[in-house]
């Protein structure tokens, strides 16, 4: 495969587009940390959401969709969709709390939330916690696609490309901050998307394939058309589905799916110029996420089956790649070697923009908490607007630099998907209660972290030097799960309550909803505190579900369709507009307090 001048020049023309927009951005960027970091709290729904969405369409995204395909057939994405829940919960419970907080970043929100010494330790721990390790893994398996893109399209080795990508996407990211980033995502989003349709398009017309319909009928791929597992079989059943839906989604935290919001989403919730475009904004962001973008990296996991049916075929077909990275993931990338010219400089552009959208989002996230969080908070904290931004450019070239070094290390894009969730286990529940309970405090989240890290690395290092019988991905989830609530709950008992005053102070900024703050209410009427009623969290979750109901009828709705399988497609069109009818009817009462919704039922 050959790059043709077309191809190149449309591959300099998108560079030359995004860094435009970073120069535009420019202009307003080093202000100050807010303009730099949160695009001055002033930006519009749409942009917040298509920012969102392009955040999430990483490089490794369709590697990793393709990998779970080809292995588990279209059922096994539910180890990711099942994410939807948590965030639709924090888009119609959390995302007006987290605007209301006024923090600059959500890691800020502790020292509100909690007092004390525990407090700012929290706070500084999660800042290099996330900022680096987290982030850092993050971004190392985004590097991992960019390696293997970079491989099979241009020939280029590991190193050549972190080297070059990373310089060009550290560039751009420096340029223009907060604002540059959103702006630049909304570009690339297109591009992205329409690059993702098009290799869908024309892998389907390859004369090994000979047709969507033959694809479909075809007995590499007839098996994995189904988009639930087959319920007669257990070993399937329980880690596609059971584990992910009853377990994952609420216990894990992960990076773009945090429970209760947190990361580069809240960052886009804060940067929302009101409570309302926030939650539109995330609302946005998980219909896009889940419904409409999978489907073309699927169709091409489907032709890959029949192009490349084992690991061998790939591994013939390109000789030069290291061995060790040629799993199922890399199969996404091989099929793209078949687009014609023109077409693959559009496709070539538009995995460019996931990658750049990607890293430059987790780098801004990243520094801003090294920069905001520890080096203002426990460093400097006379440091200035501008030395702050400086601080934060010069930690974004750092976090490059690690990322692309840990990305040298990996294998697979389910690998670092794997460590990931394992790393998290445990923790979400508590990042779920902490605004509706006033007994969750520092120790809680310390002993939750701490837990998790250290179940994770037992798994991923000591357990298979002890030689026992290796357990499944979802076998450690639950336990680890299960050990990490123990260990937080037991800190959460066992260690003194935050301080009344903070606990006051956040209530009555914030106004939680529920009946987990009833202590903090009788103590404020004590003292003759006039007690504003909290969020409806009824409506919030009534919102939830049928906004859970709209858009996995709009997946599988979209499944159907392309099988040509009219009745189920008629069945899920009927869900989605009663859902859509439902959510509509919800939605107002969202902007009520209890006693309003009091008054109105009655």
């Amino acid at each position: 495969m050959k790059l043709t001048s077309l191809d190149y020049t449309i591959i300099i023309a998108f560079f030359v587009v995004s860094t435009l927009i970073g120069i535009i951005a420019s202009q307003r960027a080093g202000k100050n940390f807010s303009e730099y970091f949160l695009a001055g709290g002033k930006m519009p729904w749409w942009m917040l959401g298509l920012s969102m969405v392009a955040t999430t369409f990483a490089a490794d995204t369709p590697n990793l969709v393709t990998g779970i395909v080809r292995k588990d057939g279209v059922s096994g994405n539910w180890v990711w969709w099942a994410f939807l829940l948590t965030g639709l919960l924090t888009v119609f419970v959390y995302a007006r709390l987290w605007k209301r907080s006024g923090v600059l970043t959500d890691l800020e929100f502790y020292e509100i939330r909690y007092s004390g010494a525990p407090a700012g330790f929290l706070r500084g721990f999660r800042a290099i916690y996330l900022g680096v390790v987290f982030n850092c893994l993050v971004m190392a398996n985004v590097t991992l696609a960019g390696i293997k893109l970079g491989g099979i399209l241009l020939g280029w080795s590991p190193v050549q490309t972190v080297l070059i990508a990373g310089t060009v996407t550290v560039a751009y990211t420096l340029i223009g901050g907060l604002r540059g980033v959103i702006l630049t995502d909304c570009f690339q989003f297109v591009m992205a998307m329409v690059g993702a349709v098009a290799a869908a398009a024309v892998v389907c017309d390859l004369p090994e394939v000979g047709g969507f319909a033959n694809l479909l009928a075809h007995e590499n791929v007839s098996s994995k058309l189904s988009m639930l597992p087959d319920f007669s079989d257990v070993n399937a059943l329980i880690p596609l589905l059971i584990i992910p839906l009853a377990v994952q989604w609420w216990s894990s935290w992960y990076p773009g799916a945090e429970p209760g919001g947190g990361g580069y989403v809240a960052q886009r919730m804060l940067g929302a110029r009101s409570e309302q475009d926030a939650t539109t904004a995330t609302l946005l962001f998980q219909v896009a996420h889940y419904a409409l973008r999978p489907w073309p990296w699927i169709i091409v996991a489907f032709a890959s089956l029949v192009v490349f049916p084992d690991l061998d075929t790939i591994r013939a077909a390109f000789p030069d790649i290291d061995p060790n990275i040629v799993q199922d993931d890399l199969a996404y990338p091989a099929m793209l070697t078949f687009l014609p010219s023109g077409l693959l400089g559009i496709v070539i552009a538009s995995l460019m923009a996931a990658f750049m959208s990607t890293i430059s989002t987790q780098l801004n996230w990243g520094s801003s908490y090294l920069a905001h969080d520890f080096y203002r908070r426990f460093l400097k904290p006379e440091a200035s607007e501008k030395e702050l931004v400086t601080v934060g450019r010069v930690c974004t070239v750092g976090l490059m630099v690690l990322s692309g070094a840990l990305a040298l290390t990996l294998e697979s894009a389910m690998e670092g998907f794997s460590i990931l969730l394992q790393i998290g286990a445990g923790t979400g529940l508590i990042y779920i209660l902490r605004w509706f309970w006033w007994r969750i405090n520092a120790f809680t989240e310390i002993a939750g972290m701490v837990v998790s890290f250290a179940v994770a690395m037992f798994f991923r290092f000591g357990y298979p030097a002890m030689g026992w019988e290796k357990l499944e991905d979802w076998q450690q989830l639950v336990i680890g799960v299960s050990v990490t609530t123990v260990a937080w709950l037991l800190a959460t008992f066992l260690s003194p309550s935050t301080d009344m005053q903070d606990l006051k102070d956040f209530f009555q900024k914030i106004r939680p909803g529920g009946p987990g703050w009833k202590p903090v209410q009788e103590a404020l009427a004590a003292e003759g505190t006039a007690i504003e009623d909290g969020e409806s969290i009824t409506a919030g979750i009534l919102a939830m579900l049928a906004a859970t109901f709209m858009t996995y009828s709009l997946l599988f709705g979209t499944g159907y369709f392309l099988y040509g399988q009219w009745v189920s497609f008629t069945v899920s069109l009927v869900v989605t507009l009663v859902s859509v009818f439902t959510l509509i009817r919800c939605w107002p009462s969202l902007e009520m307090s209890k006693a309003e919704e009091r008054n109105v039922i009655s």
